[in-house]
């Protein structure tokens, strides 16, 4: 007889081994061959799943398990000569199904807190080719490609485009580092993931948004008051400082140029972290560009493009070659640099992207041609950080769930 657990699947007769998120990621970086049973519908599994050189990964929904009869043919799509872990959303379904296998025989567990679990994973890498002043820290979120920032120097740092989800995690890696979380930065209004500049700066930490931006009508952002400097503090919680073209912010003694780049968006704004990395935000990632449609729309995506084009010509590849880049995400198709994090120079990136060197009719022809779907959510997430609509922390994190989706396809913008 089984017992119901809360989440309204039985608990399993026999024992089902538990495989921590972490635990999964380490077998896949390490080059293991690893089998994993996705029991999500498929609409949920062809959007969003774990993926990876060595992973097998197999679509069969939790509902086909639940007969006391499960048909041979379900049973023949799982292999029985390797171990498989069993996922799902939340691990309930995973926790349930991996049971039924393990009665019939099969070598088996599951993963802890399912997708939901492997989207909590966000790992710091530290970019080794940075050569400015202090330590350079990228944050990377594996589950959703999202990329994040933390330059630190003497007492002081600074963390560039963070997520919601992990407010405490910058606070408690600041604290470990011995140093202050001074500034909060976003590139632009996000739109595959809830921003934490309004939390930190809950939590007394300088929130600094483009200045470009505010136009689109972001709440907490207070008017640039002309008798102040951009870099001003603003003591209210709700409020931020605006940062504008060449506005610099200190981190000890690294400097954080702003440097506007619209396209993706019209307020799109990269940071030049003390003259030797780019954080480009959406507009330039180490395997693609930007796609120039979530703000504007279809009608708009033309004239965004060559927004787009002319920053990335005038303002980014105009920088030394040796100028390292670093996107707000990355895909499947990008392959990090030796130091494991997904950063390259520009003058790499213009020899391997042929978009980077075409001329503008070419380069907006190629981007409009080939977009991915847009991101799950988007205009949800767009309100809430616009500050039009709130979310508690649960809703946020299940808002942005599933694959970013911000850039054009990495396909068609490849060399050759």
């Amino acid at each position: 007889m089984h017992t119901m657990n809360a989440d309204d699947f039985a608990t399993p007769d026999v024992p089902v081994e538990t495989v921590t998120p972490e635990d999964l990621k380490a077998r896949i970086d390490a080059g293991e061959a690893v089998t994993l049973l996705d029991t999500r519908m498929e609409s949920e599994y062809e959007e969003w799943r774990i993926d990876g050189e060595t992973v097998e990964s197999i679509n069969v929904p939790y509902f086909e398990f639940l007969d006391d009869e499960i048909d041979d043919e379900v049973l023949a799509q799982v292999p029985d000569d390797r171990e498989v872990t069993v996922l799902c959303a939340k691990g309930g379904s995973s926790e349930y199904v991996a049971g039924e296998l393990a009665e019939r025989g099969y070598e088996v567990n599951h993963l802890e807190d399912g997708m939901n679990g492997w989207a909590g994973i966000y790992e710091a890498v530290e970019v080794e080719r940075y050569d400015g002043a202090g330590t350079l820290l990228q944050y990377q979120r594996p589950s959703s490609g999202c990329l994040g920032y933390l330059v630190h120097d003497d007492d002081e740092a600074a963390i560039v485009d963070p997520l919601r989800a992990f407010t405490d995690r910058y606070l408690d890696d600041a604290d470990d580092l011995g140093v202050e979380l001074k500034y909060a930065i976003d590139t632009h209004v996000h739109a595959d993931h809830v921003s934490g500049v309004r939390a930190l700066a809950d939590r007394g930490v300088e929130g600094v948004i483009p200045e470009a931006a505010v136009d689109r009508g972001v709440t907490y952002a207070a008017e640039r008051s002309s008798a102040s400097p951009a870099s001003q503090a603003r003591q209210d919680a709700d409020e931020a400082t605006l940062a504008a073209d060449g506005d610099t912010f200190s981190v000890g003694d690294a400097t954080i140029e702003t440097v506007f780049t619209p396209g993706h968006t019209t307020g799109m704004t990269s940071y030049l972290i003390d003259d030797s990395l780019l954080a480009t935000g959406d507009g330039l990632f180490v395997e693609s560009v930007a796609r120039p449609d979530l703000e504007e729309g279809d009608d708009g995506a033309p004239d965004a493009a060559r927004t787009l084009y002319q920053s990335l010509q005038e303002r980014v590849l105009t920088l030394p070659d040796d100028t390292l880049v670093g996107g707000a995400h990355f895909s499947d198709a990008a392959v990090p640099a030796a130091d494991g994090t997904y950063t390259a120079p520009i003058g790499q990136l213009r020899e391997e992207m042929a978009a980077l060197t075409m001329d503008e009719d070419e380069f907006v022809e190629l981007i409009l041609s080939d977009m991915p779907p847009r991101p799950a959510n988007y205009e949800d997430i767009i309100a809430t950080n616009l500050g039009q609509q709130s979310v508690d922390d649960e809703e946020a994190f299940t808002l942005e769930l599933g694959p970013n989706n911000c850039a054009a396809s990495q396909e068609s913008l490849a060399g050759d």
